[in-house]
């Protein structure tokens, strides 16, 4: 009987050394993690971790541009299951909670984004990977923002990329004060909920 060669997926093998590294990442920083941390965590050799990543760098843009797409990913299953009302608030408020530390997985995100921000102050290119999705994120806070304005939820005066801009500072901010111990995960987003309850709530009787 002819054995039948096992399929490998390899794209599967790719996402498995990604999420080690990121949880590597979130305890470790990027300076304490190296190839062969990332292999022992991610249960495969050394020799295999290269095969699909040649270098330390070339692991790293992968990850962080995977970190990009499990996030569009995560809203988009969220939208289509009807988890969230698909008003423009609502998918403003779900957008922000996916981008914030609030649980283990989306802390262990947060983290490696802050990682990635110290090493893009001296590697340029890892700064572009990092940044690369934030202009697409803020017109996309705008659109919605625009829908409520059209719906008459928000001031038709209100500058729909301005208020984008303090959303994401907010969000932002919140985190850091989530990974830093000083707020609850439920406290922070309260504080998202204040905002977005004002900026929505803004526009004028009839």
């Amino acid at each position: 009987m002819v054995k039948v060669p096992k399929q490998v997926d390899h794209a599967a093998r790719r996402a498995e050394i990604a999420e080690a590294l990121t949880r590597l990442t979130a305890t470790r920083g990027l300076e304490g993690v190296s190839l062969r941390h990332v292999a022992a965590e991610a249960g495969m050799s050394m020799g295999l971790v290269q095969h699909y990543f040649k270098t330390k760098d070339e692991m790293l843009l992968f990850a962080i541009e995977r970190r990009s797409q499990l996030y569009e990913e995560s809203i988009k299953a969220r939208l289509e299951s009807g988890e969230v009302p698909s008003t423009p608030k609502a998918i403003l408020r779900a957008i922000v909670a996916e981008i914030m530390p609030l649980d283990e997985r989306r802390r262990g995100d947060w983290l490696m984004g802050v990682a990635f921000f110290i090493r893009s102050i001296s590697d340029p290119s890892f700064g572009a990977a990092l940044t690369e999705g934030v202009p697409q994120l803020f017109e996309l806070f705008a659109v919605l923002i625009r829908q409520g304005q059209e719906a008459g939820e928000v001031d038709k005066s209100a500058d729909a990329m301005h208020e984008s801009t303090v959303l994401w500072a907010l969000a932002d901010s919140q985190g850091t004060t989530i990974v830093m111990k000083h707020r609850t995960p439920d406290e922070a987003m309260s504080t998202v909920d204040y905002y977005l309850d004002r900026l929505f709530g803004s526009a004028p009787p009839g």
